[in-house]
């Protein structure tokens, strides 16, 4: 039996794969019956979870073959980057981490134009490089290029498989693990899968959630909230060709998958090794939370979501363990640590997710110029496992949605309707005094929901001051990025720079002109790179350079502090303050405090609370300068600044 101490994984193995494994050597095959015994358990506990026992049976035996073949077929210098990362597996939690996020085409062109850019990651000590869709979608309309065609092929205008083999293998030489996308939850409708199924292939069609009428669609609809109520209103979409009505969550050309049907986890599997072997290194798993649907339910964070994320995870660990796998998982916050593992699946799911929480708090203490909702939701969030990290940013390509729960609200005398209705306004210019200049995405009529779009430079009044020729507002708003990204850098995990932001990049004022962007505004933050901008990144004299060099500094200041390990949990103290969030990070070197700012003024934070910590005589990891206690006995903190204080 597999996972057993007696010699059993070995015979597994033999049994259900040796051929596949039959040209390796003896150490080899040994390396991989020894991964199958430390892991299979876990794969054969997900399968079980979810199908029953003669189907998981059969499914663990052709998951098994999947695996080996991808294992022998490992480059070399793949399998030791396999085990130099088995022997360091913290790897990816280390302080050094920073990561960078982009289209490819709007940051460089092509593959090989990233190659071109790699100074500039250098220079800013970038060490995880997502590269936004890369995989072919369908023509026109992608969703941005999140209605994939062909999981095993690259957009044709950006190179081919050879281009991105040979990105991963430069990135890889100097550190960056190379991140790239792969949608669970849909394919386009001009997949070959769906293809197939429009042709009346029965095995094809079982790929996917067809119906010959709307009874059961509208069961459906009862409980399932809409994505895109603008564009793609409902949840299902006639086709004529496919005779029925097929499941599509996100756009009419987006078909969701049926994870139910074995055959569809298999073919995922399949395409995750794939791309493995290609030297990726991190898979952000796209719409992970709504892969399992339920009648009944709003068809997201589903428990079997998690089992079937445990075999995938189980599958690369015995394949290729220098793999990770990053739930994109934006759901609310006390699902969210669930996609990092909580009870049986604790240390068994996503080796990262995404900080949602902290980002929307970020902008919610910005505009309210009050950290006591934040202090209280962070507060709130259950505990990650200490294997796993969070991606951490002050934005990224998609719109903000106000994820602040009302009884969050509500236990700092907020009511959650109005105060999420007060940072649509805010954001979007429309409350008197924002200087913000974001855009309303996706307005709900019925709900009131509004999410916002709009660069960080746009959203922080830096690009109205600079266009008004308001020095004080440039200086703010230069402050303000440079506090988001103190945060997201000060928390743990692994922060992520939004392409741009490091040069206060305005955003993409012609995003309407693009065809297929027209309906879609989120497309006015994923601006193509201002080559006069990122010329400018080491002129301390231009915005560019500032926010560069800030930016670029306080990754520096990260990376010397072990502190920001990210098994080391942030814990937000009590606010004194109401305008400066207090993190406290407590790690056997020492303890760090993190203090932020978020306001206009001078603000303080009491010298006897240092004392009390055990930091009095504590000094600013990021000035260099001791944490001066004044006369009135408080520590005193500039509009919109962070103070590391630790023990040096």
């Amino acid at each position: 039996m597999a996972g057993s101490r007696d010699g059993a994984a070995g015979g597994f193995v033999e049994d259900v794969a040796g051929d596949l494994l039959a040209d390796l050597g003896d150490e080899r095959r040994e390396l991989f019956s020894l991964r199958v015994e430390r892991w299979w358990p876990d794969l054969r506990a997900g399968l079980a979870a979810v199908h029953r026992p003669e189907v998981a049976d059969q499914l663990e035996r052709r998951l098994l073959r999947a695996a080996a073949s991808a294992y022998a077929e490992r480059e070399p210098e793949l399998h030791r980057l396999d085990q130099a990362r088995t022997l360091r597996p913290d790897w990816f939690q280390e302080p050094s981490m920073l990561g960078y996020a982009a289209y490819t085409e709007r940051y460089a062109g092509d593959l090989r134009g990233v190659q071109g850019r790699l100074d500039h990651l250098r220079e800013l000590g970038v060490t995880y490089l997502h590269l936004m869709p890369v995989l072919q979608p369908r023509e026109g309309d992608s969703d941005g290029g999140y209605a994939v065609a062909d999981y095993r092929s690259v957009r044709p205008d950006l190179g081919d498989v050879d281009d991105l083999r040979e990105l991963a293998r430069a990135l890889r030489a100097q550190g960056t693990s190379l991140v790239l996308d792969l949608v669970l939850n849909h394919v386009a409708r001009e997949h070959e899968w769906a293809r197939r199924a429009r042709e009346g292939d029965p095995r094809y069609r079982a790929y996917f959630h067809v119906h010959p009428d709307r009874a059961v669609p509208d069961a459906y609809e009862r409980t399932l909230p809409e994505v895109f109520p603008d564009f793609a209103p409902g949840n299902f979409t006639w086709d004529e060709e496919l005779e029925g009505w097929v499941w599509t969550t996100f756009n009419s050309f987006q078909w969701d998958v049926d994870w139910s049907n074995p055959d569809v986890l298999v073919e995922y599997a399949e395409i995750v090794l794939f791309l493995a072997n290609l030297g990726v290194e991190v898979l952000r798993l796209d719409a992970i939370a709504f892969i399992w649907k339920r009648l009944g339910t709003d068809c997201q964070n589903q428990p079997e979501v998690h089992s079937l994320t445990q075999v995938l995870r189980a599958l690369t660990r015995v394949a290729c363990p220098g793999v990770l796998l990053k739930a994109e998982a934006i759901v609310s916050p006390q699902q969210l640590v669930a996609y990092l593992g909580q009870g049986e699946h604790h240390g068994r799911v996503s080796d990262l997710a995404y900080h949602n929480t902290l980002m929307v708090q970020f902008w919610s203490m910005i505009a309210s110029q009050d950290a006591r909702l934040a202090a209280h939701a962070l507060r709130s969030l259950p505990a990650a496992p200490t294997s796993a990290a969070w991606i951490t940013y002050v934005r990224c390509h998609d719109d903000i949605g106000w994820a602040v729960s009302d009884e969050d609200a509500a236990a700092v005398g907020l009511n959650g309707f109005d105060h999420r209705a007060f940072l649509s306004d805010w954001f979007s210019g429309a409350f008197p005094g924002s200087t913000a200049r974001g855009l309303v995405f996706q307005e709900n009529p019925v709900t009131r929901d509004r999410r916002i779009s709009g660069s960080a430079a746009a959203l922080t009044g830096l690009v109205d001051a600079q266009v008004a020729g308001d020095r004080a507002g440039v200086e703010a708003g230069i402050a303000k990025v440079l506090l988001g990204h103190a945060l997201v850098m000060g928390w743990g995990g692994i922060p992520v720079i939004w392409m741009g932001d490091e040069l206060g990049l305005r955003g993409d004022d012609a995003w309407a002109s693009e065809p297929g962007h027209e309906s879609d505004n989120r497309w006015a933050h994923r601006p193509w790179m201002d080559e006069g901008a990122l010329a400018a990144r080491h002129d301390e004299a231009t915005v560019p350079g500032r926010l560069f060099a800030g930016v670029r500094h306080l990754a520096q200041a990260r990376a010397r502090l072990p502190h920001l390990h990210a098994s080391v949990p942030s814990q937000v103290l009590e606010v004194h303050d109401p305008g400066v969030l207090p993190v406290l990070r407590r790690h056997p070197v020492g303890d760090l405090l993190c203090l932020y700012n978020t306001t206009d003024g001078w603000r303080h934070y009491p010298g006897w609370r240092l004392a009390e910590l055990g930091l009095d005589g504590a000094r600013d990891a990021l000035t260099g300068r001791p944490a001066h206690v004044g006369d009135d006995g408080n520590v005193w903190l500039a509009p919109w600044s962070a103070a590391w204080l630790h023990r040096a």
